[in-house]
Protein backbone atom coordinates (compact mmCIF):
# COMPACT_ATOMS: atom_id res chain seq x y z
CA UNK A 1 0.00 0.00 0.00
CA UNK A 2 1.30 3.50 -1.10
CA UNK A 3 1.02 6.36 2.07
CA UNK A 4 -0.49 9.18 1.18
CA UNK A 5 0.23 12.70 2.47
CA UNK A 6 -2.44 14.68 2.29
CA UNK A 7 -1.27 18.46 2.26
CA UNK A 8 -3.75 20.46 0.60
CA UNK A 9 -4.88 22.48 3.82
CA UNK A 10 -1.37 23.44 4.38
CA UNK A 11 0.34 23.25 1.26
CA UNK A 12 -2.52 24.19 -0.72
CA UNK A 13 -4.26 26.48 1.26
CA UNK A 14 -0.99 28.78 2.28
CA UNK A 15 -1.59 29.49 -1.38
CA UNK A 16 -5.12 31.42 -1.08
CA UNK A 17 -5.48 34.96 -1.16
CA UNK A 18 -9.49 33.85 0.17
CA UNK A 19 -9.24 32.93 4.06
CA UNK A 20 -11.13 29.61 4.34
CA UNK A 21 -13.08 29.98 8.10
CA UNK A 22 -11.95 27.34 10.86
CA UNK A 23 -14.67 25.68 11.27
CA UNK A 24 -15.09 24.61 7.09
CA UNK A 25 -11.51 23.39 7.39
CA UNK A 26 -12.62 21.29 10.28
CA UNK A 27 -15.53 19.91 7.79
CA UNK A 28 -13.09 19.49 5.25
CA UNK A 29 -10.71 17.33 7.63
CA UNK A 30 -13.44 15.28 8.48
CA UNK A 31 -14.35 14.78 4.89
CA UNK A 32 -10.72 13.81 3.80
CA UNK A 33 -10.64 11.12 7.35
CA UNK A 34 -14.14 9.52 6.06
CA UNK A 35 -12.47 9.04 2.41
CA UNK A 36 -10.28 6.92 4.26
CA UNK A 37 -6.77 9.40 4.35
CA UNK A 38 -4.98 8.81 7.48
CA UNK A 39 -1.78 11.15 7.54
CA UNK A 40 -2.78 14.74 6.99
CA UNK A 41 -1.15 18.26 7.21
CA UNK A 42 -3.36 20.94 8.36
CA UNK A 43 -1.64 24.12 9.08
CA UNK A 44 1.66 25.93 9.53
CA UNK A 45 2.82 27.50 12.88
CA UNK A 46 4.38 30.94 11.21
CA UNK A 47 3.33 34.25 12.05
CA UNK A 48 0.29 35.12 11.09
CA UNK A 49 1.45 38.46 8.56
CA UNK A 50 3.26 35.60 6.94
CA UNK A 51 0.82 33.38 6.19
CA UNK A 52 -2.69 34.88 6.27
CA UNK A 53 -4.98 32.10 5.31
CA UNK A 54 -3.40 29.84 8.20
CA UNK A 55 -3.72 32.44 10.71
CA UNK A 56 -6.36 30.27 12.88
CA UNK A 57 -3.52 27.32 13.42
CA UNK A 58 -4.14 27.41 17.12
CA UNK A 59 -7.61 27.07 17.05
CA UNK A 60 -7.31 24.98 14.30
CA UNK A 61 -5.35 22.28 15.46
CA UNK A 62 -6.95 22.12 19.19
CA UNK A 63 -10.79 21.81 16.89
CA UNK A 64 -9.36 18.66 15.27
CA UNK A 65 -11.43 15.57 15.78
CA UNK A 66 -9.45 12.85 17.39
CA UNK A 67 -9.43 9.62 15.29
CA UNK A 68 -8.06 6.45 15.05
CA UNK A 69 -4.76 5.84 13.37
CA UNK A 70 -5.27 9.48 12.03
CA UNK A 71 -2.60 11.57 12.43
CA UNK A 72 -2.14 15.37 11.96
CA UNK A 73 1.33 16.91 11.25
CA UNK A 74 1.60 21.02 10.58
CA UNK A 75 4.52 22.80 10.14
CA UNK A 76 6.91 24.87 12.41
CA UNK A 77 9.83 27.42 11.39
CA UNK A 78 11.31 27.69 14.54
CA UNK A 79 11.33 27.43 18.18
CA UNK A 80 8.65 29.51 18.58
CA UNK A 81 6.46 27.87 16.01
CA UNK A 82 7.33 24.79 17.78
CA UNK A 83 5.85 25.71 20.98
CA UNK A 84 2.62 26.80 19.46
CA UNK A 85 2.68 23.32 18.16
CA UNK A 86 3.15 21.89 21.04
CA UNK A 87 0.57 23.10 23.07
CA UNK A 88 -1.86 22.59 20.88
CA UNK A 89 -0.56 19.09 20.92
CA UNK A 90 0.04 18.67 17.19
CA UNK A 91 0.47 15.26 16.67
CA UNK A 92 3.56 15.57 14.28
CA UNK A 93 5.61 18.74 13.10
CA UNK A 94 7.48 19.00 9.83
CA UNK A 95 10.09 21.26 9.56
CA UNK A 96 11.77 22.12 6.16
CA UNK A 97 14.51 23.93 4.16
CA UNK A 98 15.76 24.28 0.72
CA UNK A 99 18.53 22.63 -0.82
CA UNK A 100 19.68 25.90 -2.93
CA UNK A 101 21.20 28.28 -1.20
CA UNK A 102 19.75 31.45 -3.43
CA UNK A 103 15.67 29.87 -2.86
CA UNK A 104 16.54 29.36 1.11
CA UNK A 105 17.61 32.72 1.85
CA UNK A 106 14.95 34.27 0.05
CA UNK A 107 12.24 31.90 1.39
CA UNK A 108 13.73 31.88 5.37
CA UNK A 109 15.56 34.55 5.12
CA UNK A 110 18.76 32.29 6.18
CA UNK A 111 21.89 30.19 4.68
CA UNK A 112 21.52 26.95 4.58
CA UNK A 113 23.97 26.31 7.21
CA UNK A 114 21.58 28.44 9.85
CA UNK A 115 18.89 26.49 8.47
CA UNK A 116 20.47 23.10 9.56
CA UNK A 117 21.34 24.75 13.15
CA UNK A 118 17.71 25.97 14.03
CA UNK A 119 16.72 22.40 12.58
CA UNK A 120 18.32 20.33 14.70
CA UNK A 121 17.20 22.36 18.06
CA UNK A 122 13.91 22.08 16.60
CA UNK A 123 14.07 18.72 16.27
CA UNK A 124 15.48 17.63 19.40
CA UNK A 125 13.04 19.47 21.05
CA UNK A 126 10.37 17.53 19.29
CA UNK A 127 11.70 14.51 20.06
CA UNK A 128 12.02 15.32 23.54
CA UNK A 129 8.44 16.12 23.75
CA UNK A 130 7.63 12.72 21.93
CA UNK A 131 6.29 14.07 18.61
CA UNK A 132 7.88 12.20 15.42
CA UNK A 133 9.48 14.88 12.92
CA UNK A 134 9.31 14.71 9.35
CA UNK A 135 11.53 17.32 7.04
CA UNK A 136 11.34 18.78 3.99
CA UNK A 137 13.98 19.59 1.49
CA UNK A 138 12.17 21.99 -1.10
CA UNK A 139 13.76 22.32 -5.03
CA UNK A 140 15.39 19.07 -5.00
CA UNK A 141 15.02 18.90 -8.58
CA UNK A 142 15.60 22.73 -9.18
CA UNK A 143 15.72 26.38 -8.18
CA UNK A 144 13.84 29.26 -9.75
CA UNK A 145 17.42 31.04 -8.87
CA UNK A 146 20.20 28.75 -9.66
CA UNK A 147 18.61 26.33 -12.02
CA UNK A 148 19.86 22.54 -11.43
CA UNK A 149 20.75 21.73 -7.70
CA UNK A 150 23.69 19.30 -7.26
CA UNK A 151 22.91 15.25 -5.86
CA UNK A 152 25.72 15.87 -3.72
CA UNK A 153 24.03 19.34 -1.87
CA UNK A 154 20.42 17.29 -1.28
CA UNK A 155 22.38 13.67 0.24
CA UNK A 156 24.03 16.11 2.27
CA UNK A 157 21.06 17.68 3.85
CA UNK A 158 19.39 14.35 3.75
CA UNK A 159 21.80 12.57 6.06
CA UNK A 160 22.14 15.78 8.01
CA UNK A 161 18.35 15.95 8.92
CA UNK A 162 18.74 11.89 9.44
CA UNK A 163 20.64 12.10 11.98
CA UNK A 164 18.75 14.75 13.64
CA UNK A 165 16.56 12.16 14.08
CA UNK A 166 13.60 13.20 11.34
CA UNK A 167 11.73 9.91 10.43
CA UNK A 168 11.04 10.45 7.08
CA UNK A 169 12.08 13.50 4.18
CA UNK A 170 9.93 14.78 1.50
CA UNK A 171 11.29 15.92 -1.72
CA UNK A 172 10.27 18.69 -2.88
CA UNK A 173 9.70 19.41 -6.92
CA UNK A 174 9.06 22.97 -5.14
CA UNK A 175 8.56 24.75 -8.90
CA UNK A 176 7.20 21.62 -11.12
CA UNK A 177 10.32 21.52 -13.20
CA UNK A 178 11.28 17.46 -12.74
CA UNK A 179 10.93 15.14 -15.10
CA UNK A 180 11.10 11.01 -15.06
CA UNK A 181 14.09 10.61 -16.00
CA UNK A 182 15.59 13.34 -13.25
CA UNK A 183 13.40 11.49 -10.73
CA UNK A 184 15.26 8.20 -11.52
CA UNK A 185 18.82 9.48 -11.13
CA UNK A 186 18.22 12.21 -7.95
CA UNK A 187 16.44 8.71 -6.08
CA UNK A 188 19.23 6.02 -7.73
CA UNK A 189 22.09 8.72 -6.20
CA UNK A 190 20.03 9.15 -2.72
CA UNK A 191 19.58 5.60 -2.48
CA UNK A 192 22.98 4.84 -2.39
CA UNK A 193 23.53 7.28 1.29
CA UNK A 194 19.92 7.50 2.52
CA UNK A 195 17.37 4.35 2.98
CA UNK A 196 14.66 4.61 0.83
CA UNK A 197 12.00 3.74 3.51
CA UNK A 198 12.91 7.26 4.87
CA UNK A 199 12.35 8.70 1.72
CA UNK A 200 8.38 10.92 0.12
CA UNK A 201 7.88 12.20 -3.27
CA UNK A 202 5.81 15.90 -3.12
CA UNK A 203 5.98 16.89 -6.64
CA UNK A 204 4.53 19.92 -8.55
CA UNK A 205 2.20 19.75 -11.29
CA UNK A 206 3.69 22.86 -13.21
CA UNK A 207 4.33 20.59 -16.29
CA UNK A 208 2.05 18.26 -16.07
CA UNK A 209 4.43 15.68 -14.88
CA UNK A 210 3.18 14.93 -11.49
CA UNK A 211 1.74 11.82 -11.98
CA UNK A 212 4.46 10.48 -13.98
CA UNK A 213 7.17 11.77 -11.86
CA UNK A 214 5.32 9.30 -8.97
CA UNK A 215 4.95 6.41 -11.09
CA UNK A 216 8.68 6.82 -11.14
CA UNK A 217 9.64 7.26 -7.52
CA UNK A 218 7.44 4.49 -6.68
CA UNK A 219 9.07 2.14 -8.84
CA UNK A 220 12.49 3.24 -7.73
CA UNK A 221 11.03 2.19 -4.16
CA UNK A 222 9.56 4.96 -2.43
CA UNK A 223 6.16 4.02 -0.72
CA UNK A 224 5.22 7.88 0.59
CA UNK A 225 3.61 10.49 -1.68
CA UNK A 226 2.39 14.29 -0.73
CA UNK A 227 -0.26 15.19 -2.74
CA UNK A 228 -3.06 18.14 -2.35
CA UNK A 229 -7.23 17.16 -2.58
CA UNK A 230 -8.59 19.42 -5.85
CA UNK A 231 -4.84 19.75 -6.31
CA UNK A 232 -4.74 23.00 -4.24
CA UNK A 233 -2.18 25.08 -4.37
CA UNK A 234 0.12 26.80 -6.73
CA UNK A 235 3.59 28.21 -7.09
CA UNK A 236 4.66 32.15 -6.40
CA UNK A 237 7.76 31.15 -9.08
CA UNK A 238 5.46 29.85 -11.96
CA UNK A 239 2.57 32.06 -12.30
CA UNK A 240 -0.76 30.53 -13.48
CA UNK A 241 1.08 27.18 -12.91
CA UNK A 242 -1.18 24.40 -11.60
CA UNK A 243 0.67 23.56 -8.57
CA UNK A 244 0.52 20.43 -6.01
CA UNK A 245 -0.30 17.03 -7.41
CA UNK A 246 -4.31 16.35 -7.36
CA UNK A 247 -4.85 13.22 -4.84
CA UNK A 248 -7.87 12.77 -6.70
CA UNK A 249 -6.27 12.28 -9.82
CA UNK A 250 -2.48 10.47 -7.62
CA UNK A 251 -5.87 7.69 -6.22
CA UNK A 252 -7.20 7.47 -9.76
CA UNK A 253 -3.48 6.06 -11.47
CA UNK A 254 -2.64 4.04 -8.52
CA UNK A 255 -6.07 2.41 -7.77
CA UNK A 256 -6.05 1.98 -11.64
CA UNK A 257 -2.38 0.36 -11.38
CA UNK A 258 -4.06 -2.19 -8.82
CA UNK A 259 -2.15 -0.33 -6.11
CA UNK A 260 -3.91 -0.44 -2.70
CA UNK A 261 -4.65 3.33 -1.28
CA UNK A 262 -7.55 2.63 1.11
CA UNK A 263 -9.46 6.25 -0.03
CA UNK A 264 -12.51 6.26 -1.59
CA UNK A 265 -12.38 8.71 -4.50
CA UNK A 266 -16.54 9.41 -4.41
CA UNK A 267 -15.91 10.55 -1.05
CA UNK A 268 -12.78 11.87 -1.71
CA UNK A 269 -14.60 14.07 -5.06
CA UNK A 270 -16.78 15.27 -2.44
CA UNK A 271 -15.05 17.31 -0.27
CA UNK A 272 -13.01 19.16 -3.30
CA UNK A 273 -16.45 19.94 -4.73
CA UNK A 274 -17.38 21.75 -1.15
CA UNK A 275 -14.39 23.44 -1.21
CA UNK A 276 -14.89 24.78 -4.86
CA UNK A 277 -17.72 26.46 -3.52
CA UNK A 278 -16.29 28.05 -0.78
CA UNK A 279 -13.27 29.29 -3.12
CA UNK A 280 -15.56 30.32 -6.08
CA UNK A 281 -13.65 28.95 -8.51
CA UNK A 282 -13.08 25.56 -9.74
CA UNK A 283 -10.30 23.44 -8.54
CA UNK A 284 -7.35 21.92 -11.10
CA UNK A 285 -8.07 18.27 -10.42
CA UNK A 286 -9.15 16.60 -13.43
CA UNK A 287 -10.61 13.90 -12.08
CA UNK A 288 -12.40 16.28 -9.97
CA UNK A 289 -13.35 17.85 -13.19
CA UNK A 290 -14.86 14.80 -14.47
CA UNK A 291 -16.65 14.00 -11.47
CA UNK A 292 -18.41 17.13 -11.62
CA UNK A 293 -19.48 17.06 -15.05
CA UNK A 294 -20.44 13.59 -14.52
CA UNK A 295 -22.99 14.47 -11.37
CA UNK A 296 -24.44 17.00 -13.82
CA UNK A 297 -25.62 14.62 -16.28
Amino acid sequence: MVKIVEVGLRDGLQNESTFIPTEIKVECIQGLIAAGLKHLEVTSFVHPKWIPSLRDADKLVTSLPRVHEVSYRALVPNRRGLERALAADIDEVAVFLSASETHNKKNINQSIADSLTSMQEVTALAISAKKKVRGYVSTVFGCPYEGKVSHRQVIEICERLLSYGVYEISLGDTIGVATPKQVKQMLRSLGEYVPMRTLAGHFHDTHGTALANSYVALEEGISTLDSSFGGLGGCPYAPGAAGNMATEDLIYMLEGNGVSTGVNLSNLCAVSVKLQEWLQKPLPSRVLHHYVAAAKR
